[in-house]
């Protein structure tokens, strides 16, 4: 099957090289880093990793992440079969993908989220206010669709066919838990795997600052009302 791997990077210019070489070569037919309008040399590294390389002046992950899809939609001249999704931060271990992709592969799910919450997680790799953010929004998630989800974790795969159907809209930080709930409400056959997670290189634009947390805290709670 033919596998993409969709990265958005924000000045990664550190951490984006190590994500693509760790990536399993035999497996993965492309990968596309979204630039999100980075000032440092994120664009190059990734370019010079390999990888293709789009610019997305629009900031927001979910912005990041919809300009990879629109590649695939209408820039990209082979089938896709696989859609990986993965941070640039080097805080997944890219390897782990031949984990994330089989139960597509065998026919199991549309949709695989890599759990955080059932790997090992380095000392230190989420903050309490992200560990408290999954635990709340999973279990409204349970509560309000009946989803069975321990982790909003970005590493995760789709089925391309099940990704276009989902016609993911959010630009900012809903976007990983609008495609949750989406595949609930779509019926989509769906599982987690654990994944291991480690302290990212760098700093967070999101959960290193209170800002950051306070704005993706609001937008995934809003996000599950919004599709209840």
């Amino acid at each position: 099957m033919k596998i993409v791997v969709i990265i958005p990077a924000f000045n990664e210019e550190n951490a984006v090289g190590k994500v693509i070489k760790d990536l399993p070569k035999d497996k993965v037919d492309e990968v596309v880093v979204v630039n999100n309008n980075s000032t440092d040399k994120t664009a190059e590294t990734a370019q010079e990793a390999g990888a293709t390389v789009l610019l997305e002046t629009n900031m927001g992950y979910g912005n990041a992440c919809l300009k990879g899809i629109d590649y695939l939609k209408t820039q990209r001249s082979k089938p896709t079969d696989i859609v990986v999704f993965i941070d640039a931060d080097y805080s997944d271990y890219p390897e782990q993908l031949l984990n994330l992709v089989a139960p597509i592969e065998n026919g199991k799910a549309d949709l695989v989220i890599g759990s955080r919450a059932l790997g090992n997680r380095e000392k230190g790799s989420m903050t309490f206010p992200q560990i408290f953010g999954n635990w709340l929004a999973t279990n409204m998630m349970r509560l309000f669709f009946g989803a069975k989800f321990t982790d909003l974790g970005p590493f995760r795969a789709i089925r391309f066919e099940s990704l276009m159907a989902l016609d993911m809209q959010d630009k900012t930080y809903g976007w990983t838990v609008e495609m949750q709930v989406k595949a609930v409400k779509k019926q989509l056959s769906y599982c987690e795997i654990p994944v291991d997670y480690r302290n990212r290189i760098g700093f967070s634009k999101i959960s290193g600052t209170v800002k950051g947390t306070v704005l993706a805290g609001y937008k995934i709670i809003t996000t599950i009302f919004k599709y209840f």
